[in-house]
């Protein structure tokens, strides 16, 4: 009993190494900015990776549900674009006010993913073959509503667009990115403090355990995938106020974006192991990665995808040695 206590602890102890990593090197890239470029040390700087990454923090908020749980999603860019789409058609060629259009199409990404996470729990099909099912059935009803890019001039979307937030001295923060924090803070709660959030943990760490414990396993499945529904029609919402314009080709890649924001924060892609909290970081790490590139000028934007590869095969790595002393430990 004795020797198995120190090494329980250290395999929680384990749990915090990739987020912690994150963080650190978090700290370490904002500080080579600060010192390498004039400017970068600054409030709004800062709070400009919020503004522009708004939309994936939200929609990484549900990914990171949907792999704790042991799953995938693929649908998310996708559905991000259909919900930029309904929403520009509804508002600007069919006249609906905003305040009708914003809730329907939250609920046509809800059900979107409930329908997703029906056919993953009761067929037992592979997530990954549903949601790339799904990927391309949102991406092709873009193109049914239009082929064309359609921009949006409705007084409301573009108040909102505009309206910024005071926050201290001249910095300001964009209603998107209140949305994300918010969301971010509400998933961290359910995560951690709900039973909901418990049973997912349970679910991605072993579902035939889980089932053994009583937990409701198959609502668990289907409200995971339909969480991620709701925000990624969320982050579509966002990302409309961000681009003003609704098109077929709006996110395009974003769920692989989702993805490393995910795991570069910490979460294990196996399931069951991580913390929300850790997929801000991942997606702040992204947007300072993007944001040092632009500071130094000479630099192609290509190598933000160049330096993300290279911190996945990092982070992969740093997830297998975890879960290799986890078995360790059980052993």
């Amino acid at each position: 009993m004795s020797a198995v206590m120190p090494q329980a602890r250290s395999l929680r102890q384990a749990r915090y190494l990739p987020l912690a990593a994150t963080v650190s090197l978090f700290g370490a890239m904002a500080s080579f900015g600060s010192l390498s470029y004039t400017g970068f040390f600054s409030a709004q700087v800062f709070l400009n990776l919020f503004i522009d990454n708004a939309f994936l923090i939200i929609v990484a908020v549900g990914m990171s549900f949907v792999i704790l749980s042991g799953g995938i999603d693929l649908s998310v860019g996708s559905v991000i674009a259909l919900t930029t789409m309904v929403s520009a058609a509804l508002v600007e060629q069919h006249g609906w006010s905003p305040w009708l259009v914003l809730p329907l199409v939250l609920a046509m990404g809800t059900a979107f993913g409930a329908t997703m996470g029906l056919l993953i729990e009761r067929f037992r099909l592979q997530p990954f073959i549903v949601t790339l099912a799904g990927m391309f059935m949102a991406r092709g009803l873009c193109y049914l509503i239009s082929i064309d890019s359609i921009s949006i001039t409705n007084p409301f979307y573009t108040a909102v667009s505009q309206w910024r937030i005071p926050v201290w001295g001249e910095a300001s923060i964009s209603v998107g990115a209140v949305i994300a924090i918010v969301v971010l803070l509400a998933a961290v709660f359910v995560a951690h403090c709900t039973p909901f959030g418990r049973a997912v943990y349970a679910v991605g760490g072993s579902e035939s355990s889980a089932m053994l414990m009583g937990l409701p396993v198959r609502s668990t499945l289907i409200g995971v995938y339909t969480l991620s529904g709701f925000c990624s029609a969320l982050a579509g919402v966002v990302f409309t106020f961000y681009m003003l314009s609704g098109y077929g080709l709006h996110a395009v890649g974003l769920e692989l974006d989702a993805i490393a924001a995910v795991v570069i924060g910490g979460i294990l892609l196996t399931g069951g192991v991580g913390y929300v909290a850790g997929t801000l970081f991942g997606v702040l790490m992204l947007g300072i990665i993007q944001t040092l590139i632009s500071f130094d000028g000479t630099l192609s934007s290509w190598w933000t995808r160049i330096v993300v590869g290279a911190l996945l095969f990092v982070f992969c790595l740093l997830q297998r040695l975890f879960t290799a002393r986890a078995a360790a430990v059980r052993v």
